[in-house]
């Protein structure tokens, strides 16, 4: 489409006489879809999206919370700390997963829409979940209970790439621009509580059974969840309307062929952008939620329950965090707000694994809710910020590479390297040191971030400069 020249009298309004090259009505659609968001269902969107988020993540991380069990059951037992091994290797593979689920769903959200995608990443994440919970076991059918135990940990990969990206989008695109970074926070925020659901139903589990009847069938019970939760995330999303910046893009005839490629080719500065905060948010979010209950049991020594009530009532704070940087945001723009993240963290990290190594359940939660509250401000702005750099036509695809590769390399590898650093220093806070040095780091490359908060990001696929 050519540009659409605008008078200088009304600088919002089409020139009488302007001609359109593709689709003479593609401008009024778009006013049309404009302010859809807020007429169509926004509640039910948001609904979509955050019990998108939560069934994603619940179905992600019990594979880490059933990690003993499943070492023991399905790889060969003669060396316990193999197996555990073996087990937390199958764990990563979900992560390698992420880049290659983002360049795939993120094509498609550009090219067929963001509903369609988003209602079979839950179906598949749910199909991958509950296949777990039925798998056979080594001692069963030997050397492919593992295999398919990798199976299914690939799917779950691929499609947590394609909900973390595909469901902010979808709120941002339905949001009013006044409220978007609220609500991409709020169902954003909903990746934190997976992992006290899983942690609560996990203890449940095996303080009420015998270990015996654990071991035997209770482990299955957090994965056969997965399923009705997909089913509900399922119907709910089949209720919502296509986002209205797609729709526009659409009638506009300015759906990219090929998404991906117009992104590496455009912009490679956004893309950047987005990797950075992505490396800091998957760092946070996987140091909390991957890797200090880990670190408080081997090496603060606290006990197992007191570890994972800490760790609950930290990622609690980080949701609720998370709603108020969104918030903020909406206010003061997506940029400074950030920066305070970014900044709070970095100064933040090494005292609160400093009050969180002293090995008592109150000094757990006072470092991690330290942590969680700086993280939480910085991941609330965080989720609109990406998608705004970046136009509706390549907006899935190049958030979701940028965004899913920083997750793959930083947090996928958080677990280890914490555990690494403590274990070649001697020291408790080593890994807080490394996290603060990539906070500064990022807070640097965010100095250079624009500001997006105001963006129509309706309006301007259909009004090109």
């Amino acid at each position: 489409m050519r540009a659409i020249e605008k008078t200088p009298a009304q600088p919002g309004h089409l020139q009488e006489g302007t001609k359109m090259s593709v689709n003479t009505a593609a401008a009024p659609v778009a006013a049309g879809l404009a302010h859809a968001g807020e007429r169509s269902g926004v509640g039910r969107v948001l609904a979509s999206a955050a019990l998108g988020q939560f069934v994603e993540w619940y179905d992600f991380v019990v594979y880490a919370y059933s990690a003993a069990v499943i070492a023991r059951l399905f790889f060969p037992n003669s060396d316990p700390m193999a197996a555990l091994l073996a087990t937390f290797a199958v764990y990563g593979v979900g992560f390698v997963m992420r880049p290659v689920g983002g360049f795939l769903f993120g094509s498609l959200g550009d090219r067929i829409g963001r509903r369609r995608v988003l209602s079979f990443v839950i179906l598949l994440m749910g199909a991958a979940t509950v296949a777990i919970g039925l798998l056979p076991t080594y001692a069963q059918i030997g050397i492919m209970a593992p295999i398919l135990l990798v199976v299914c940990r690939l799917l779950q990969g691929l499609s947590a790439a394609g909900e973390a990206v595909g469901s902010n989008a979808f709120v941002a695109e339905h949001a009013p621009i006044h409220r978007r970074g609220l609500f991409v926070a709020f169902t954003y925020s909903f990746a934190n509580l997976p992992p006290i659901a899983a942690a609560v139903l996990i203890l449940a589990l095996t303080n009420f059974l015998t270990p015996e009847d654990y071991n035997s069938w209770g482990w299955r019970i957090p994965f056969l969840i997965g399923g009705p939760l997909a089913l509900v995330g399922l119907y709910i999303r089949n209720k919502v309307d296509e986002s209205p910046a797609f729709m526009a893009a659409k009638a506009a005839n300015r759906v990219a062929r090929n998404p991906m490629r117009d992104a590496v080719r455009d912009q490679k500065r956004a893309m950047g952008f987005s990797f950075a905060l992505a490396a800091s948010s998957s760092l946070g979010f996987y140091t909390m939620a991957g890797y200090f209950v880990s670190y408080l049991i081997t090496t603060v020594g606290l006990s197992s329950n007191a570890a994972l009530i800490s760790n609950s009532v930290a990622l609690f704070i980080a949701f609720l965090s998370m709603i108020m940087g969104g918030y903020l945001s909406d206010r003061f723009g997506r940029k400074p707000i950030i920066l305070l993240g970014l900044a709070a963290t970095t100064f933040v990290s090494i005292p609160a694994y400093m009050q969180a190594s002293q090995g008592t359940l109150g000094s757990a939660i006072i470092g991690q809710s330290m942590l969680a509250l700086a993280c939480g401000i910085t991941w609330g702005p965080l989720g609109a910020a990406l998608l705004e750099l970046f136009p509706t036509r390549t907006r899935f695809s190049a958030s979701a590479i940028s965004y899913n590769l920083a997750y793959a390399i930083f947090g996928g590898s958080a677990p280890f390297i914490g555990t690494y650093l403590v274990l070649q220093s001697g020291s408790k806070i080593a890994p807080a040191v490394y996290v603060a040095g990539v906070m500064l780091v990022v807070f640097l490359v965010a100095l250079m971030l624009p500001e997006t908060y105001k963006r129509d990001l309706v309006r301007d696929e259909v009004i090109s400069a």
